[in-house]
């Protein structure tokens, strides 16, 4: 199986020896997103957390989007919060960007995140066929 990287300039860009996704046959490995402006390359919302979960899905959705997909394609979310009471504003966000069924998810609390983000996500998007 052949692998290929994907990239958007609607995210921001790898800050790192990483992709911002690796498509796999009809799998899609979403890297970790940050609250970066793609333009500015930035971050965005310092004391705003919805602002920071709504660009960070805004980021998921452009590299989704990139790869031949959508949100509505993502089987698993990965969520990292410095300060797991923001948990009930992803959900609230994530209502906004998602619908039923929902992906699997997880959310892990950490103790930092590059850049002095709030929060990461990260995922995997399922596109039923080959790249």
């Amino acid at each position: 199986m052949s692998k290929k990287a994907i990239h958007s300039t609607h995210a921001p860009r790898a800050i790192g020896t990483y992709s911002q996704a690796i498509v796999a046959g009809d799998t899609v490995y979403l890297s970790g997103q940050i609250p970066l402006d793609p333009k500015s390359m930035e971050m965005v919302g310092n004391d705003d957390i919805r602002v920071q979960i709504r660009r960070v899905f805004d980021n998921l959705k452009a590299v989704a989007e990139a790869a031949g997909g959508s949100l509505a394609d993502v089987v698993k979310l990965n969520v990292y919060l410095t300060d797991l009471t923001h948990f009930p504003i992803v959900n609230e966000v994530m209502a906004t960007y998602f619908v039923e069924p929902y992906p699997a998810r997880a959310a892990v609390g950490v103790a930092a995140l590059p850049r002095g983000a709030a929060v990461e996500m990260d995922g995997v998007m399922y596109l039923a066929r080959e790249y």
